[in-house]
């Protein structure tokens, strides 16, 4: 898929307020500092379009971008930033469980992980709660560039493997870096698709 345009249309915390006009949409979260506004910025190759920050946990918003006045790439707040007071973490999971159980235009959430570390334990009971509630996601495995090849395929195998612990069938899994734009091609081709089978 090519990208010809991505613009910002809409930030709040109301999923009332989100666009009514239909459109497929795409999430992405992660916990804080995962990479996901440098994603977001690698995949529509527009170097501000989402804010990246040296400051983990700054996105505290619904960020709507429409792309190639087609679908929605959504950004949703980071989970699990230890800095926060409890009734703030409170408010954020109630913004993102709100959007992820009752949005209906969403068609697939994208969590992202760093693989440089171990499976942890915050991710994996957000993918257990994500399996129970029967939410179409995908895994993107990012900063694939800070790790050697052989370093990062004992990762990714680590991870797989903890995963088949609790799931008979893997969901789909991308490895990425933003800094190289490795991955941009596999997650464009996979919204394509879907696009395109919504369609059919």
């Amino acid at each position: 898929m090519e990208i010809k345009s991505a613009v910002f249309v809409i930030s709040n915390t109301d999923i009332q307020r989100c666009p009514q006009d239909g459109r497929p949409e795409y999430a992405f979260i992660g916990r804080s500092n995962v990479g996901k506004s440098s994603l977001i910025n690698m995949l529509t190759q527009k170097p501000k379009l989402a804010m990246t920050s040296s400051t983990p946990g700054k996105t505290l918003l619904i960020n709507h971008f429409l792309v190639n006045n087609q679908w929605y790439l959504v950004d949703l707040p980071g989970y699990g930033y230890a800095k926060r007071g409890a009734k703030e973490r409170e408010r954020l999971q109630q913004i993102i469980e709100s959007y992820i159980l009752g949005r209906e235009q969403m068609t697939n959430l994208f969590l992202l992980i760093d693989c440089r570390h171990e499976p942890l334990e915050i991710d994996l009971s957000f993918i257990e709660w994500l399996g129970e509630n029967e939410v179409p996601f995908s895994i993107v495995l990012t900063k694939a560039d800070k790790l050697g090849t052989q370093r990062l395929k004992e990762n990714v195998k680590a991870y797989l493997t903890k995963l088949s612990e609790q799931w008979e069938e893997l969901p789909p899994y991308f490895i990425t870096s933003a800094e190289k734009k490795v991955g941009r091609d596999e997650i464009l081709d996979y919204i394509d698709q879907i696009n395109k089978s919504l369609k059919g």
